[in-house]
């Protein structure tokens, strides 16, 4: 399990937003994670205006600028969005175990093959 997990949906964004989160621990799945919360609690056009804007604070806090792309975060949050809206979850652990299983089947009809590297 991911680090972030042991926070709260509000204390992950409370932290956040302070850029009190450790910067190791914001992984692609936390990213995720913060589209997904910001989407819930304030719908997709304000969530992609938090998003942006917050992310931009982060990676300047953590001297990491370099690293914000916006059409990137832009992406992420739509594609977040898309499977919120075909969800039958209420919760980001559920929901991205959900979004995985039918990533993963849209990869395979595709034909790739989805394997894990442990």
């Amino acid at each position: 399990m991911e680090k972030h997990f042991e926070l709260s949906d509000t204390e992950f964004e409370q932290d956040f937003i302070q850029c009190k989160l450790n910067p190791s621990d914001f992984s692609h799945e936390a990213h995720l994670r913060l589209a997904w919360i910001n989407i819930d609690k304030y719908g997709i056009e304000q969530a992609e205006k938090n998003i942006q804007n917050q992310l931009q604070k982060f990676v300047e806090f953590v001297e990491s600028k370099d690293k914000y792309n916006m059409t990137l975060t832009l992406a992420a949050t739509k594609a977040v969005y898309h499977f919120m809206l075909k969800s039958n979850t209420d919760n980001f652990k559920d929901f991205i175990t959900e979004f995985l299983s039918v990533a993963r089947v849209s990869l395979s009809r595709s034909g790739f093959r989805v394997t894990t590297i442990n």
